[in-house]
């Protein structure tokens, strides 16, 4: 057998496991040496029975007295009582629905069990607890345990795949292949850096001799997944400077005359970072800069700023939003700022397109989807605007010049690499806006590949919001001021988590969101028939067909509507200035970002607003993430914080890239990011291509196989 070896060769691995394992993403030998612990359990301070404690998980060598199954009452559920004994005492073990154990344990066999110790009627005794039997003359070091008796591999767990199968197969594996594995790191790097070898590194992070020999294992794998990272996402971004296009020149006077026709003051922060973007654009190399700024904080007249010098220099801006009510948010938004610019813009959505000429001004025309495609790659739109359909084939430009992400972060690196080579005859520059603040280790990694620019000032006068963190007890308060809100003409929304799967009835799956459609339409009926019949509500969520969410929007925007009861998709950059109550049922389920945005959506018009956080949260973790929400208004130190909080795997979503775990766990470590970012540039600027060190360079290819940051 070969690392290459497909798990099937491995013995006792049958079809019912192969498909399993490749569930976890496991198909190789190699993978699953490489499907690390994600804890374990310290078993190897081996103790004697009357030393034993409640409550307490140990572990301790005993003989067998009795073993036999039970009967209960109750159906589908077995019970199997042993007692054991040592030179100290006796004592019982108890195993649930594990009847087959009499026929492996025998009385007279001597067995480490390690796990809780319980209390019951008849005393003390082991409640479901690992063992392993100890054969004679078998040598007591910690070697020869697997599952007892040392310190202990948790894998993470799919049904029908125990953490203790695990042990078992990959014991053996690691006996014969530790020493195959070929060391991906350059010899230097694992010696500047105090790197275990990888050989010593992958028995060490499954069996480990010890607890320190255990982090030393995670460091090193963690070092190596973020070097690799960091060695694509440099590449990347080294690749997209070598790139060359046209420069385009500041239109001093254009831009002056723009920035004199807003009805509003630019802010330092606004100016600063405008100007950068628009030096960047000055060099004959493609921009890829991210944009941050706090809901209100204008980054979208920032844009139009860099748009409109785009266009003055000849060429022509794509502007993508995530949603299609977003696109028309932003097509009117643009028509009023570049109002007296003399350009056109495109709408193109999935139903009607429309078109804004330089003629008719702020006049929104139907256009048919022919004609704005023609005269789009006939050079005469000047900003189209719509969804991620903007890139598809169909759509063709005469001379794109730049590409507007708004709120399209999560585009990843090769995805933004495609980006900039959507222009047919120039590469166009890229710039991403995001209202959710990028910690910096995120900054240096995830978003490597960009450079980054944050609008750290908000516009005087606006955004008096308070935050209250409300117990059930007090819904009957809430409601009375949100009928004193609306009866002053206000309008308010009240978001809906998704169900938690675990919540959902038996057999249930969750793969669609209909468990997030399915509390709106709960709470929307609860509201409009039982709490507030006066007033006009709608409801909205992401399954409904886009006419429908459009009008919805419209009517809600126009003021028809006085509550709006919707799923999380207000979270992106739905702007209803008139709202200025934001009720958030289960608040304890949102990330801190995208709390902070849901708040970021009312009260901008400078009114005082109110965002009222209902919550159940049992958790003091919870409370206090929540507690923070109302005391704090800088999104970047609430990014920081949830991220330290929650983690970076739910604070990012671990699917969503495809990093390991133990790659996932490091992205909070800022000293670790940068010591491998620094490596990383080290390498790259002295071997650019890899090609004297052939083992990291195959290791990045299989890298940029497995994960998915597109």
């Amino acid at each position: 057998m070969q690392l290459s070896t497909l798990v099937g060769e491995i013995p006792k691995v049958g079809p019912v496991y192969i498909k399993k394992l490749e569930k976890m993403g496991v198909r190789t030998i190699r993978d699953l040496l490489f499907y690390f612990p994600n804890r374990y359990e310290d078993f190897s301070n081996l103790k004697r029975i009357a030393q034993l404690k409640i409550n307490e998980t140990a572990c301790i060598k005993a003989e067998v007295i009795k073993i036999e199954n039970q009967a209960t009452f109750k159906r589908r559920f077995s019970l199997t009582k042993a007692v054991i004994k040592d030179s100290s005492g006796t004592m019982q073990a108890t195993w649930f629905n594990q009847p087959y154990l009499v026929q492996s344990i025998k009385p007279g066999d001597t067995v480490c069990l390690a796990g809780k110790i319980s209390i019951g009627k008849e005393g003390a005794f082991f409640s479901n607890p690992v063992y392993e039997k100890i054969w004679a003359g078998q040598n007591n070091g910690q070697n020869e345990f697997t599952h007892t008796g040392r310190i202990i591999p948790v894998y993470p767990e799919i049904r029908g795949v125990s953490s203790r199968w695990l042990r078992f197969i990959i014991k053996p594996l690691l006996k014969e292949f530790a020493n195959k594995i070929p060391e991906t790191l350059p010899e230097d790097i694992v010696k500047e850096n105090n790197l275990l070898p990888i050989k010593t590194a992958i028995s060490e992070i499954h069996f480990p001799s010890t607890a320190k020999m255990a982090e030393k294992a995670k460091y090193r794998f963690a070092f190596e997944e973020l070097f690799l990272l960091e060695l694509f996402v440099l590449g990347k971004k080294k690749e997209i400077s070598q790139l060359k296009t046209i420069p385009m020149p500041i239109k001093v006077e254009t831009i002056q005359r723009l920035v004199k026709s807003l009805p509003f003051k630019l802010t330092d922060s606004q100016k600063k970072v405008a100007w950068r973007i628009l030096k960047d654009m000055e060099r004959n190399r493609p921009m890829s800069r991210l944009l941050q700024g706090d809901v209100g904080s204008g980054k979208t007249v920032v844009a139009a700023m860099a748009g409109l010098n785009v266009i003055k220099s000849g060429n022509q801006v794509a502007f993508m939003a995530p949603t299609e009510i977003l696109s028309k948010q932003h097509f009117d938004t643009l028509g009023a700022l570049l109002q007296d610019c003399r350009i056109n813009i495109g709408l193109l959505t999935s139903k009607t397109d429309k078109f804004i000429s330089k003629k008719l001004k702020r006049q929104a025309v139907e256009i048919s989807r022919k004609k704005l495609l023609e005269d789009t790659l006939k050079g005469e739109i000047d900003i189209l605007i719509g969804t991620h359909s903007l890139i598809q084939d169909k759509v063709k430009f005469l001379k794109l010049g730049l590409v507007i992400l708004d709120e399209q972060h999560r585009f990843g690196v090769e995805q933004r690499a495609k980006l900039h080579r959507a222009g047919k005859t120039i590469i166009p520059h890229l710039l991403s806006m995001t209202a959710t603040p990028i910690p910096r280790t995120l900054a240096l990694t995830i978003y490597g590949d960009l450079d980054l620019s944050l609008i750290d000032q908000m516009p005087k006068g606006q955004r008096k919001v308070k935050t209250l963190l409300v117990p059930q007890k007090d819904r009957k308060k809430i409601y009375k001021l949100i009928e004193e809100e609306i009866n002053k003409g206000r309008q308010a929304f009240v978001i809906c988590p998704r169900i938690e799967e675990k919540e959902l009835e038996e057999g249930q799956e969750d793969k669609s969101g209909w468990s997030e459609v399915k509390a709106v339409k709960e709470e929307y009926e609860r509201l409009s028939k039982e709490v507030f019949p006066q007033f006009k509500i709608a409801m909205l969520h992401g399954k409904m067909p886009t006419t429908e969410k459009n009008k919805i929007m419209k009517d809600f925007k126009r003021r028809k509507t006085d509550i709006l009861v919707s799923t999380s998709v207000v979270e992106v950059g739905i702007d209803i200035p008139n709202t200025t109550v934001m009720v958030i049922e289960g608040a304890e389920r949102f990330g801190l970002s995208q709390l902070h945005q849901f708040r970021g959506r009312i009260g901008r018009q400078g009114d005082q607003a109110y965002c009222l956080l209902f919550y159940n949260a049992r958790s003091k973790n919870a409370y206090a993430r929540l507690k923070a929400l109302a005391t704090i208004d800088n999104g970047l130190k609430l990014a920081e914080m949830d991220l330290k909080i929650r983690g970076p795997g739910q604070f990012l979503g671990t699917k969503q890239w495809g990093l390991p775990d133990i790659a996932m766990n490091a992205l909070d470590d800022f000293s670790l990011v940068e010591k491998t970012r620094e490596t990383a540039q080290d390498i790259l600027t002295r071997d650019p291509e890899l090609k004297n060190l052939p083992f990291l360079r195959q290791r990045l290819i299989s890298f940029r196989k497995n994960i998915h940051l597109e």
